[in-house]
């Protein structure tokens, strides 16, 4: 009797393990599925126009100035064009969905990001010179986006720890 009661019990557990384990996976699989919707979506409202950058905090100072006047362009070719009627700019980006967050990680192990979430989508924007724009080039996770706004955010590894944010808006 007491083997059919470990035998029913071993079973039990088995079956509530392997339904566990399949809907975090079918779960993993949808949110997946939802970032690279997401990153799709993220590519085409970035080429949907010019955009200015009404928000640059860099290393705790505000430097949104330095932009002012500058209109970007990301282009499908993967180049971004900063132009403000004299002086043209030109840089790269992508957008990439990064599900390695063991960069992120302090001595704790754990997740150093906005969200708790492995995956998260990455805006890469990169500029060789002036140094102001070089300032910019940063692999930066993507807080929010809408037709007309992207907000970005990078956790310094620098020193002192700030936060940089950088807004694009129509």
């Amino acid at each position: 009797m007491k083997k059919q009661i470990l035998k029913i019990g071993v079973l039990a557990a088995t079956l509530f393990i392997t339904a566990c384990t399949s809907d975090s996976d079918s779960d993993d699989a949808s949110n997946l599925a939802q970032l690279q919707a997401d990153v799709e979506e993220l590519n085409q409202t970035a080429r949907s126009g010019t955009w200015t950058i009404t928000n640059f905090v860099d290393d705790g100072q505000d430097e949104t100035s330095d932009f002012s006047g500058y209109d970007f362009t990301f282009n499908p070719d993967g180049t971004l064009v900063a132009d403000n009627g004299t002086t043209t700019v030109t840089g790269t980006w992508s957008i990439t969905l990064d599900d390695d967050s063991s960069d992120d990680s302090d001595d704790d192990g754990m997740d150093d990001d906005y969200d708790d979430d492995d995956d998260e989508i990455e805006f890469n924007i990169f500029f060789a010179s002036p140094e102001t724009f070089t300032e910019l080039s940063e692999d930066w996770d993507v807080i929010s986006f809408s037709s007309d706004m992207i907000q970005l955010m990078d956790d310094d590894d620098d020193v002192d720890g700030t936060t940089d944010l950088l807004t694009f808006e129509k």
